[in-house]
């Protein structure tokens, strides 16, 4: 199963640095718009067979001009959404980021025990995202696309590619519309076997012209540990 891991597109609130988690979220800047409208060229080399996009605004329209020129339907699932910001949510101070980053980082280096400040831990936010990952295997699809967020995209790959360790989540952040390529085997009596990260573009998809520095928002932070 190949799995493409798509960031959604500039929101105004990655612009302020807020910690928008929150369902129904703000859609997009007309720069995400753009970003959004690369994704087709950018990604016409993939053989994708399913387009899936969180309950949030902001990937559903990131998802749907592939989703046009593919001719497929933009399935929604709420496992794919943003870690929860709890307590921390619409806040954009250092505090809150650090704090926010942190629990991501103890949740990557095993500690899923772990809880967001008001909110909920490592194992139900990891857990939720297994789970959707694991309905499109059973599906038999081989090469879905997924449009999702930066903190959960970067904390599940890290968390369950079995080729980085803990510390990739702190070097490497996720420019919007920035895409995580993983594989992994099918194995003979069912299931996969380990994911393997191919590929994580910290440039925005389409090109430098499309990264707009230090508008990303917190997702895209590095952690500081």
């Amino acid at each position: 199963m190949r799995l493409i891991l798509i960031r959604h597109g500039q929101t105004p609130s990655n612009v302020e640095h807020f910690l928008d988690t929150a369902v129904p979220g703000p859609g997009l800047t007309e720069l995400g718009q753009e970003q959004a409208a690369s994704l087709p060229e950018a990604l016409g080399h993939e053989p994708i067979d399913g387009i899936f996009a969180s309950n949030l605004v902001r990937t559903q329209l990131t998802a749907a001009p592939l989703a046009a020129a593919l001719g497929l339907p933009v399935d929604i699932r709420d496992g794919l959404r943003e870690i929860s910001a709890g307590e921390l949510e619409m806040r954009n101070d250092r505090d809150a980021i650090i704090a926010y980053l942190k629990t991501v980082y103890s949740w990557v280096s095993g500690d899923t025990a772990v809880r967001m400040p008001g909110g909920p831990d490592g194992a139900a936010t990891l857990g939720r995202f297994d789970a959707v990952i694991e309905e499109l295997a059973a599906a038999g699809l081989k090469s879905p696309a997924l449009f999702s967020h930066g903190a959960i995209i970067r904390a599940w790959a890290t968390a369950r590619a079995a080729n980085v360790g803990a510390d990739f989540i702190v070097d490497n952040g996720l420019s919007n519309t920035g895409v995580a390529v993983l594989e992994a085997e099918d194995l003979s009596g069912g299931g996969l076997g380990p994911w393997q990260l191919l590929t994580w573009m910290g440039e925005a998809v389409g090109g430098g012209d499309l990264r707009d520095y230090g508008s990303d928002g917190p997702a895209a932070d590095d952690v500081t540990l």
